[in-house]
């Protein structure tokens, strides 16, 4: 039995991870997710959200030992928790997730890409300080190989994404570097290019990385298939 803590991407919360976690728990695994500031039901205004907070939250909510997967936008705060205190991290597990780049903030890297195909349904707060998704939009680049509902059930419950977790690097060193890491792949992805992806992941070893045949919510998407692949990674 292992022990998953469940960290979501832009604009999303722990509501993502509705069909997940019973999926572990019916592999006889537990697990829990966690709202980053700002997101789900904490009520930090968007404008005071940073990145350091995100990596706070992921340590608050590590009070022992547990496999920590990020996705998206996910993977810089769970990569900055682990520099900071790798104590609890069993192991990191980026579900087409931003592996952080020596020296780039998510926003550059996400232009290091071979395309941007989220860039056209982002718009921007009047503040410029946060970025929702246009609703009209959110089907075909997050969800549209996901079950009847998924929709209307996620753009009820998306919110806006704090513009400052993006803007900033991540330096890692001897602490990240202790934790094992796993990589999963989404080959359908309309938000992360799949080529960037295998970028990202291309000196990793091919035990280590993972591919699920589906766009960027594999969470809606195949839920049961995503936690096949999280219990293979917990027994190694």
């Amino acid at each position: 039995m292992a022990e998953f803590l469940l960290v979501h991407g832009a604009g999303h919360g722990a509501w993502c991870w509705r069909d997940v976690v019973p999926a572990l728990e019916r592999l006889g695994h537990r697990a829990k997710a966690i709202d980053l500031p700002g997101h789900g039901e904490d009520t930090t205004p968007y404008q005071e959200v940073t990145l350091d907070l995100y990596a706070d939250a992921i340590l608050d909510a590590l009070d022992h030992p547990m496999i920590v997967v990020g996705h998206s936008m996910g993977g810089y705060p769970i990569t900055l928790a682990a520099e900071r205190n790798p104590l609890n991290f069993q192991h990191l597990v980026y579900l087409c997730a931003y592996v952080p780049k020596p020296g780039l903030s998510l926003a550059q890297m996400r232009m290091e890409a071979p395309y941007q195909p989220l860039l056209p349904a982002i718009r921007m707060t009047e503040d410029r300080t946060g970025w929702t998704a246009d609703p009209d939009m959110i089907g075909d680049v997050f969800y549209h190989d996901c079950p009847e509902g998924t929709v209307d059930f996620a753009r009820d419950r998306l919110c806006i994404q704090a513009t400052q977790p993006t803007s900033v690097p991540v330096e890692t060193g001897k602490n990240y570097a202790s934790v094992p890491r796993s990589y999963i792949r989404c080959a359908d992805d309309r938000a992360i290019p799949p080529e960037y992806q295998v970028t990202m992941t291309e000196d990793w070893p091919s035990d280590h990385v993972f591919t699920m045949d589906c766009a960027h919510s594999p969470f809606f998407a195949d839920p049961d298939g995503l936690a096949r692949i999280l219990d293979q990674i917990a027994k190694g």
